[in-house]
């Protein structure tokens, strides 16, 4: 079943395989149920109606035939000669994305300020858009970088869409425009990159184009931006917590677990992975999200007090710890667990038995295996402690080997010991931070936690150019595809604005525009 929809116990173990939880994904919307009509006035079919395309299986073999690629489509801004703006939401099911069909978002604000048609296409081994009925590693092995990008290649010269004339708009003779977020806007990067000379012009919204095994840098924008005071209680306890470790203080690890009703937790690298799922928790804000978010709730939790609020210091160690370890009990093991009971908390928490069903099943519709395969074998991007150099709000117990041996769990037939992905490879390839292309566009927000992997990371300088634009606004992640972070933040709508206005340069100088 999809990740959106899986049963609140599976959730809460895919959510504790923390690499997983911060998935780089963009935000899911979905499309108004309300009647559209095309530019002459035909009511055209639902945003939700399911097109198929005939995708190859292997784009290395052909011989092995096709499977059904499903995607949506909206023309009613088009008009001939208007682009086709073209999307994939990546590692997800992209049932849950029509709403990146609409104006309400950059891609239909920009299919309508160009007369142009948005098409959201689901991801191979994601969804239902699978070449073989299992997710079992033997399968698998058509989930990579490459297929994906050659994917996005054979449909745009070889879809014949549904919309009148739409066996007549293949790339040489009008514009696509490829749009990603987060994974897909690093996808969007690498097929320009890979593949030159098929879309005309990108967009790359939080694009992590630089793959990398050792990802602590995750929560640096977090703790950068996060309330001060939250920050730094925090830090306490996780130094407190991997003290405790570093001196083998057995009895005092399982006073500290039992605090947060995790003592059932033997492995302590486990806890330390459930405490990272707070800071994770940051990566679903967005500028129009309310102070009721989950992140917001945690870190009231630790610094109001009797209606105050903490000052920058904070409370101190000892109620953070007090605080931390209440809301775990009373809020966040059943956001995490649902009504599983706390003597069940290694099922729900643990790494550590790889017989559970979460490590096994190999049924489709299953975001969380489709993405540890990818992670595992080629982008890493693994969330571990930081160098003793960096502040920490997640502890140093968190290790490549902690993340690197659920790759085992999940996929022992393919790997035997902790596997290092090919990173390096797939930076050589696809050209990570070194991407230079003509007509891309790269959108980040300083307060995204995949930033550092993005063109706008601090370990790079990178700069702006008229044909590779990049701009940074005060947003979060992907917030600049949705027109509504525009609306609440000026710097994010000043990103918006000047994509659009690039777009529009950009297409009045595709070769086939009247002069």
């Amino acid at each position: 079943m999809a990740l959106a929809f899986v049963v609140v116990a599976l959730l809460a173990i895919y959510a504790h395989a923390a690499m997983q939880r911060a998935i780089p994904v963009v935000p899911p919307f979905n499309a108004p149920n309300e009647p559209i009509y095309a530019q002459n006035g035909t009511r055209l079919p639902p945003l939700t109606t399911v097109y198929t395309f005939n995708q190859l299986k292997d784009h290395t073999n052909p011989s092995l035939g096709t499977f059904a690629q499903r995607y949506w489509m909206n023309w009613q801004y088009y008009n001939p000669g208007g682009p086709i703006v073209l999307f994939t939401p990546g590692e997800e099911n992209a049932a849950n994305y029509t709403g990146y069909l609409t104006n309400s978002t950059l891609n239909g604000l920009l299919a309508q300020q160009q007369n142009g048609a948005t098409i959201v296409l689901e991801h191979r081994f994601f969804g239902l858009s699978n070449p073989y009925p299992d997710l079992s590693s033997q399968s698998l092995a058509l989930l990579t970088i490459q297929q994906a990008i050659d994917d996005l290649v054979y449909f745009a010269q070889n879809a014949n869409l549904p919309m009148p004339g739409g066996d007549k708009v293949k790339p040489d003779t009008t514009p696509w425009i490829l749009i990603g977020g987060s994974y897909s806007g690093g996808l969007t990067s690498w097929t320009m990159v890979n593949k030159p000379g098929v879309f005309y012009a990108g967009y790359s919204s939080s694009g992590v184009v630089q793959a990398m095994d050792n990802y602590w840098a995750y929560f640096k924008p977090v703790q950068e931006y996060m309330p001060q005071n939250c920050s730094s209680d925090v830090q306490k306890v996780i130094a407190y917590l991997d003290a405790l470790y570093a001196a083998n203080a057995t009895e005092e690890l399982q006073e500290l677990k039992t605090m947060f009703g995790l003592g059932g937790l033997s492995h302590i690298d486990d806890f330390a992975g459930a405490l990272l799922a707070n800071l994770q928790d940051w990566q679903s804000i967005q500028p129009f999200t309310g102070p009721g978010a989950l992140f917001y709730q945690f870190c009231d939790a630790l610094e109001v007090k009797d209606g105050q609020s903490a000052d920058k210091n904070g409370w101190g160690l000892e109620h953070a710890i007090e605080a931390w370890g209440a809301f775990w009990n009373s809020t966040y093991y059943q956001h995490e667990c649902g009504n599983t009971d706390p003597e069940h908390v290694p099922t729900c928490l643990g790494t550590y038995n790889a017989s559970q069903p979460y490590w096994t099943s190999t049924a489709i519709d299953n975001s969380a295996r489709s993405w540890i395969w990818i992670v595992c074998n080629q982008v890493g991007w693994y969330p571990d402690g930081p160098p003793i150099t960096q502040p920490a709000i997640v502890s140093r117990i968190l290790t490549l080997e902690y993340f690197q041996r659920q790759c085992i769990n999940m996929f022992p037939e393919t790997f035997s010991s902790p596997p290092k992905p090919n990173t390096e490879q797939v930076n050589e390839d696809y050209h990570g931070w070194s991407v230079e292309v003509d007509r891309l566009f790269f959108a980040n927000g300083q307060r995204d936690p995949w930033r550092e992997v993005t063109v706008s990371s601090d370990f790079i300088v990178k700069t702006s150019t008229d044909t590779q634009p990049i701009y940074v606004s005060d947003g979060f992640h992907c917030s600049d595809l949705k027109v509504l972070s525009g609306t609440d933040d000026p710097t994010i709508a000043e990103v918006q604005n000047a994509a659009l206005q690039y777009m529009e340069t950009w297409l009045a100088a595709w070769p086939g525009t009247k002069s």
